[in-house]
């Protein structure tokens, strides 16, 4: 029987080593991400130590992240585009929005302003919301500027620094424009909603001396050009007859005839309003 003995230093595969384990400390909440108390319904996770959650975001969040921050609920206001949860990228005004309401004869806007505009402006005194802008408001009767209105419509005309309104365009009687003095003093008398007549020779020599200025004023507003003729005057020659200028050269008529046959033109005027 033989004995073999073992020696010190000899490998023994089969005994196992050992080695030392790792401990990690677990994570709180708040460092995992677990920051809410609580998510809307019950969406989310929650965290495995705790009470947190993570909560997943909302419509409104991932809508706001994506650029659409605008309500468009503002007076005039509507959204550009599609919108995401009510949301829109950006606000447009509606097109009934549209006037600046600045500028001559304007006063301000109506109402709230949708981005500088309004849906209708205010007008200064002397003016009227009309057609889309701030007009001179057309009285049935009366003056504005150097217009005389009657019936609402531009009838007489007066040059800069003359006292009296002068007629757009000469009177007519039984279709003519040319009349014996009887009927040229009933037409003037008729002008300016009743409240016109002849003009005095002086007067007559006045609009002479602005025809090109009155021809131009009444031409502005659809009216007549003064007549180079003979024009009849309310100032009394003698007891026959009535003085007259000729428009064409500015000439003093005395010695026409008698008023009952002679013939010549009428421009009324106006002097008291």
């Amino acid at each position: 029987m033989k004995i073999k003995f073992l020696l010190l230093g000899t490998s023994l595969p089969f005994i196992p080593t050992l080695s030392l384990a790792q401990c990690v400390a677990t994570q709180d909440c708040a460092t995992l991400g677990y920051t809410e108390t609580s998510c809307n319904g019950g969406k989310g996770v929650k965290c495995p130590f705790g009470n947190k959650w993570a909560c997943l975001p909302t419509e409104a969040e991932i809508c706001k992240k994506n650029g659409f921050t605008e309500s468009c609920t503002g007076t005039g206001q509507s959204g550009s585009g599609k919108s995401c949860g009510g949301l829109y990228a950006e606000c447009s005004c509606t097109s009934s929005y549209q006037y600046t309401c600045s500028g001559s004869g304007y006063a301000g806007g109506a109402g709230s302003a949708c981005g500088g505009k309004y849906a209708q402006c205010t007008c200064a005194s002397g003016y009227e919301w009309k057609n889309g802008s701030c007009q001179k408001e057309t009285p049935t009767e009366g003056i504005v500027g150097d217009q005389y209105y009657c019936d609402g419509k531009v009838v007489g005309v007066r040059a800069s620094g003359m006292g009296f309104f002068v007629s757009i365009e000469n009177a007519t009687y039984n279709g003519s424009q040319i009349m014996i003095w009887s009927n040229a003093n009933s037409q003037a008398a008729r002008a300016f909603c009743g409240k016109g007549r002849l003009p005095t020779k002086d007067e007559l020599l006045t609009i002479y001396n602005n025809k090109s200025k009155i021809n131009s004023l009444s031409t502005a507003v659809r009216g007549q050009n003064l007549t180079n003729s003979h024009y009849w005057s309310s100032t009394n020659h003698s007891s026959r007859t009535h003085y007259g200028v000729d428009m064409s050269d500015g000439n003093v008529y005395d010695g026409w005839g008698d008023s009952s046959n002679y013939l010549a033109y009428v421009r009324p005027v106006l002097t008291s309003w």
